[in-house]
C-alpha cells in the first residue's frame, strides 16, 4: 500500500507542480511515511530487487594511484521503477572502501535520491556457503567405490571451525565423509561482490547511472630499459608501466589511466591479506599513453580501452626515445668523519662509482615520467646485449635531468693516505680545530684518458690551507676535484684543511 501511494504522490506532483522545490519536498515527505513502515517496505523490495551487471555497463574507467589505490567510474543502464527500488549492483571491487561509493543519475539531478547503501561481503566460496549452514542440515551423499551405487544421510553441521563437524542421527564425524549437498542457496551469500543501494528514482524506464567509488587491489609501476651506444654518449630508451588487478573482478574495455604523484591519504585500518595468485602476463599494444596535469600531478591515459583480467599483469608502453644525448662522469665519493680523527689506514683500493645521465626533453620526451627503475643494457663486442645496471628514479619533471648510478668501475682505483693530523685547539670532537692533510692517488688501467671526480663532505667550519688542485665548493659542505688521469697510468691529488667543531 505504502509503495502505491508513493508512486501516486509522484504522479500527482508531475501533473499539478511545475516546480522542481514543492516536488522534491513531496519526495522527502513521502521517504519520512516509508520510514515508518520499513520493515513492510523493504520486505516488498527484496522480492522485487533490481540487479544489474557487467553487461550494463555503457563505459568504465579506471584511474590507479600510487601505493594500493585506485578510482572506479562505472556507467550503467539500468532499469528503475518509479519511487522505492532496491538495487544490487554486482561485480563491484571485492576491496572496495563502500564509504567512499557515490551513485549518480546523469539525466535526473533532482527527484533522485540515495536512501542507503551497503557492501556485501559475503560471497560464495565452499567455505562461506558451510558456515552459513551451521545449526542446519544438509545432505550427505556417499558412491560405493567398487559398486558406484549412491546412499545419502541427511546430518547437522555443528561446527566449521578448522574443519567441518556433521552430526548424524546416530554419531558425530569430523571431515567429510563424502559430497555435501544443500537445500538451498541462503539469501544473505551473494556469487559475487555486491553493493546493494535503496534508491527513490523520479520516473520508470532505463536510467543512466555513474557509481564512482575508491579501491584497493589495483596498482601500477613503470620500467624503463635503456641501450647504451658503443661510445656510452647516446642511448635509446623505452618505458613501459605495469598494471597489476587483484581487486577481485575484471576490468572489461575499460579506459586505464595511471596518476604520477604521491597523493595524500588517511590509511584506513587494513583489510585481511588474501592469498597471492599466480599472475598472468600480457603485453599491450604499443600505442603509448596519453599525458596531461592534473592538480600537482600528472595523469597518463590509455589510447585505447584495456581489458584488465582478474588476478593479471599487463603491461602498456608509456614512451619511446632514440638517440639521447647521454654524459657519463666518475665520482670517489669520501666521508666526513675523516675530518675528526687521526686514522693510519683509511682505505686502498677505493672503488669509483660511474653515473650516466640525460635531461628530459626532446623527441620522445619532455613528459612528466613517472617513478620506477630504469635498467640500461649495452651490446659487447659480438653484440649481444648485456646488463650493466640499474637505478630507481623518482617522478622527473619535463626539462629535468634524471641522473643513474650503474656501480663501481673496474678499471680504476684510488688509495687514500692521511698524511697529517694536528689538534690545534680544545678537545677532539668538541669545540675544537684541527688541521688534516690526506693524499688520494687515482689509477687509470683504461687506454683512454678519464676525468673523476673527487668528492669530499667536509663538516663543521672548515677553510681549505693548500692543494694541489683547485676545489669547487659544491655546498657548504661538499668541495669536489676535478683530476684528469691519461691512459694507463695515475694522478695524485694533495690538500690539507682546518676544520673548527
Amino acid at each position: 500500500m505504502i509503495m502505491e501511494w508513493l508512486g501516486k504522490m509522484h504522479l500527482a506532483a508531475d501533473k499539478k507542480y511545475s516546480d522542481e522545490k514543492i516536488r522534491c519536498k513531496i519526495i522527502v515527505l513521502a521517504i519520512a511515511v516509508m520510514s515508518i513502515s520499513i520493515p513492510i517496505s523493504y520486505a516488498t523490495a527484496i522480492t522485487n530487487e533490481r540487479v544489474t551487471t557487467s553487461q550494463d555497463q555503457k563505459n568504465i574507467v579506471v584511474t590507479i594511484y600510487n601505493e594500493n589505490l585506485a578510482l572506479i567510474k562505472d556507467l550503467r543502464s539500468v532499469i528503475l521503477d518509479q519511487a522505492f527500488n532496491k538495487l544490487a549492483w554486482q561485480e563491484v571491487s571485492a576491496q572496495i572502501r563502500p564509504e567512499t561509493a557515490l551513485l549518480r543519475n546523469l539525466a535526473y539531478s533532482s527527484g533522485f535520491l540515495l536512501l542507503e547503501q551497503y557492501f556485501d561481503l559475503d560471497v560464495l566460496t565452499p567455505k562461506k556457503l558451510l558456515e552459513k549452514y551451521s545449526g542446519k542440515e544438509v545432505t550427505v551423499i556417499r558412491t560405493n567405490p567398487a559398486t558406484g551405487s549412491e546412499t545419502s544421510e541427511v546430518a547437522t553441521v555443528l561446527s566449521t571451525n578448522e574443519g567441518i563437524i556433521l552430526k548424524f542421527i546416530d554419531r558425530v564425524e569430523s571431515g567429510v565423509p563424502g559430497r555435501i549437498v544443500f537445500p538451498s542457496l541462503p539469501e544473505n551469500l551473494r556469487d559475487k561482490p555486491t553493493l546493494l543501494i535503496s534508491l527513490i528514482s523520479p520516473s520508470q524506464g532505463k536510467h543512466d547511472l555513474e557509481l564512482s567509488y575508491l579501491t584497493s587491489g589495483l596498482s601500477w609501476h613503470a620500467d624503463y630499459v635503456a641501450d647504451l651506444n658503443a661510445d656510452d654518449n647516446w642511448l635509446d630508451l623505452n618505458g613501459l608501466v605495469t598494471f597489476t588487478n587483484q581487486s577481485g573482478i575484471a576490468y572489461h574495455n575499460a579506459r586505464l589511466q595511471l596518476v604520477a604523484g604521491d597523493v595524500h591519504r588517511i590509511y584506513p585500518q587494513q583489510p585481511i591479506s588474501k592469498k597471492m595468485m599466480t599472475f598472468a602476463r600480457e603485453v599491450a599494444d604499443s600505442a603509448q599513453m596519453k599525458k596531461e596535469a592534473l592538480f600537482e600531478y600528472h595523469l597518463h591515459t590509455s589510447p585505447r580501452p584495456i581489458t584488465l583480467a582478474e588476478n593479471q599483469t599487463k603491461q602498456v608502453a608509456l614512451m619511446s626515445a632514440t638517440h639521447i644525448p647521454v654524459s657519463k662522469e666518475f665520482i670517489l665519493q669520501g666521508a666526513d668523519y675523516y675530518y675528526s680523527g687521526q686514522y693510519n689506514i683509511i682505505s686502498q683500493k677505493l672503488k669509483t662509482n660511474v653515473f650516466i645521465s640525460f635531461a628530459n626533453k626532446g623527441e620522445g620526451l619532455g613528459i612528466p615520467l613517472p617513478k620506477g627503475i630504469i635498467r640500461v643494457y649495452k651490446k659487447d663486442t659480438r653484440g649481444n646485449n648485456q646488463f650493466i645496471g640499474e637505478d630507481q628514479i623518482d617522478h622527473i619533471p619535463q626539462n629535468e635531468l634524471v641522473r643513474l648510478s650503474l656501480g663501481s668501475t673496474f678499471d680504476m682505483t684510488a688509495d687514500k693516505l692521511q698524511t697529517d693530523f694536528q689538534q690545534i685547539s680544545g678537545a677532539l670532537g668538541h669545540s675544537s680545530i684541527v688541521e688534516t692533510a690526506y693524499q688520494i692517488t687515482l689509477r687509470n688501467v683504461k687506454k683512454e684518458a678519464v676525468t673523476v671526480k673527487v668528492q669530499e663532505p667536509i663538516p663543521g667550519d672548515w677553510t681549505m690551507l693548500s692543494e694541489s688542485t683547485p676545489h669547487t665548493k659544491l655546498s657548504s659542505g661538499m668541495v669536489e676535484w676535478k683530476i684528469p688521469i691519461p691512459a694507463e697510468s695515475e694522478a695524485t691529488l694533495t690538500y690539507r684543511v682546518r676544520v673548527r667543531y
